[in-house]
């Protein structure tokens, strides 16, 4: 069966070691917009190591702290659906009072226009992101 998230980065890579890859997400709706990717497929959290399990948490942890740090938003959404792609990824998605959804999650019906904020460049992310690391 192909995987998106094994075949395509699934984003802008920002950084990545031999378990997972964190890439920025494309969506001018949600500037910041991140994932934290498994690098095999595995469908659930709990087929992982505990060892991994806690590798891949800090991570996303360390993520949403980076993003916290630059973005200052007013809320980090952290999410683990799987329901389409079943690849152990998490979304960390920086939310906003004045993004499309606010204070819905992202897959609803939006309730205003785009807020115009602009993701941070990759080199920031990056810089901030290893800081937490």
């Amino acid at each position: 069966m192909a995987c998106e998230l094994c075949d395509t980065p699934g984003g802008d890579l920002v950084w990545q070691n031999a378990l997972c890859r964190v890439v920025r997400v494309n969506d001018p709706n949600y500037p910041g917009f991140c994932r934290v990717i498994l690098n095999r497929h595995v469908k659930e959290m709990t087929d992982l190591s505990e060892h991994d399990r806690q590798a891949l948490m800090q991570v996303v942890f360390s993520v949403e702290q980076a993003l916290t740090t630059i973005m200052h938003p007013d809320k980090i959404n952290l999410a683990s659906l799987g329901n389409l792609v079943p690849h152990v990824h998490w979304h960390i998605i920086p939310r906003f009072q004045d993004d499309p959804h606010f204070p819905n999650p992202i897959w609803a019906a939006p309730t205003r226009p785009s807020s115009g904020r602009t993701a941070p460049d990759l080199a920031t992310l990056r810089i901030k992101l290893e800081e937490f690391l």
